[in-house]
């Protein structure tokens, strides 16, 4: 396909027939699938399955992210033409992809969507391919980490984020955005001492042992630095990535439910992202863009944009598989 298709090329998301290839269909009309990647359930050959979460019943501050996922995939139409820049390949023609959808739950019976989502997860897991999951609250990437930790065993996790999230809460019934990784670790899903957090810029006096690569360090040593001290704490353990929208400042992500001033640029952030290459990444999530506060569009298309580094990240690892 050439930009020319556009003026006959419609609807991608239900008429293309391959899984793999850029898209030229108009930016700004029909169905809006991630990166115009077709729907589908059908998951044979597939290597990475994107889809959707749209919970926020776990929030402490603004709800609204229940709306993120098809808000970024809006925002993304806009990079569906072209190869990702700054990669030496281009993911959307050597991985195969596809939209998943959403996962359905009960929004009125919240104590079953933990398992639910888990579910959902590993069967993706279980047909062979990985998952990039479009947020929601910060609260699904637990479930998602429970799935991840049964194929991988104790996994690294690489969480870019304002918070810590390891607050103290040994009730492993409560659904809080602020507390899960305390709990998976505790329950053996997530190897704190193969892990790291980048961006965190709130107090929490115990993180659990997690390295810790604060907001001020990434603007005093600068992203290369950054980058080779994430790679040298994860080797070459099994990775999922998980990026909390909000690890930016509020002047490049407003739309987020619980912002907090001296975060990373979007400039930092896209560097870190594409440095990471060649990491052992089998998984991630981007999360808590909140649409009724992104009053100008900018975090959805930050959220597109981490999205689409994170298919990179881990195409760079398994692409001509």
């Amino acid at each position: 396909m050439a930009l020319e298709d556009s003026k006959t090329y419609v609807d991608e998301a239900f008429t293309r027939k391959d899984i793999r290839g850029c898209s030229f269909e108009n930016t700004f009309g029909g169905a809006t699938s991630f990166l115009r990647r077709r729907y589908t359930k059908d998951l044979t050959g597939v290597d990475i399955a994107v889809t959707g979460v749209p919970f926020d019943q776990a929030v402490t501050n603004r709800p609204g992210t229940r709306l993120g996922p098809r808000a970024i995939r809006e925002a993304s139409a806009l990079q569906s033409p072209d190869a990702p820049y700054g990669w030496d390949f281009n993911v959307l023609d050597e991985v195969s992809i596809v939209d998943y959808g959403d996962v359905a739950f009960d929004y009125a019976k919240v104590s079953e969507f933990p398992d639910t989502l888990t579910n959902h997860i590993r069967t993706i897991l279980n047909a062979g391919a990985a998952s990039i999951t479009l947020g929601g609250d910060h609260y699904i990437s637990f479930p998602i980490l429970k799935a991840y930790a049964e194929k991988y065993g104790p996994i690294s996790l690489l969480q870019f984020d304002a918070h810590s999230d390891t607050w103290a809460d040994d009730d492993m019934d409560r659904i809080d955005h602020g507390t899960m990784f305390y709990k998976a670790v505790k329950m053996g899903i997530v190897d704190p001492k193969r892990s790291v957090q980048v961006g965190i810029r709130t107090t929490n006096e115990d993180n659990l042992g997690v390295p810790t690569i604060d907001a001020r360090e990434v603007h005093e040593t600068g992203p290369a630095a950054v980058v080779k001290k994430i790679k040298s704490i994860l080797g070459d353990h099994p990775t999922y990535v998980t990026f909390d929208i909000d690890c930016l400042d509020p002047a490049f992500a407003p739309g987020t439910g619980t912002p907090v001033w001296g975060g990373l640029t979007s400039g930092q952030a896209s560097i870190i992202l594409r440095d990471l290459a060649g990491i052992n990444m089998v998984g991630g999530d981007v999360v808590e863009v909140s649409p009724p506060f992104d009053t100008t569009g900018a975090t959805a298309i930050a959220g597109a944009h981490v999205a689409t580094e994170l298919l990179s990240i881990w195409g760079s690892r398994h692409r001509g598989r």
